[in-house]
């Protein structure tokens, strides 16, 4: 299925201002805001913190296949997509993120 087609899905960040994702020690490492070109990669990351309450390895493999046809991209592109390229280094370093929401 498409981008597209996949955040029709998920669900809606309207009410997010920010997803503020959070090392083992509380302190930010990235931040997603609601902003235009950067919504879609917010859904996806919402919906894996709602599902599974943390991103580490099998929430970010999921999460690479909602965002399907980037996924293909940010491999041949490196740095194209950086929330794609941060749920490819959370598979290959074990890495494991809560997340801090701001609602608007």
């Amino acid at each position: 299925m498409a981008f597209a087609d996949n955040l029709k899905q998920l669900p809606g960040v309207e009410n997010i201002e920010k997803l503020d994702l959070l090392d083992s020690g509380g302190n930010p490492v990235a931040t997603l805001e609601n902003k235009p070109g950067k919504a879609g990669s917010l859904a996806v990351y919402n919906h894996l913190i709602l599902r599974h309450g943390r991103i580490d390895a099998a929430s970010a493999a999921e999460g690479l296949t909602l965002f399907a046809e980037h996924t293909e991209d940010a491999k041949k592109n490196p740095g194209k997509h950086p929330n794609i390229d941060r749920l490819f280094q959370v598979i290959e370093q074990k890495l494991n993120y809560s997340a801090a929401v701001t609602k608007r």
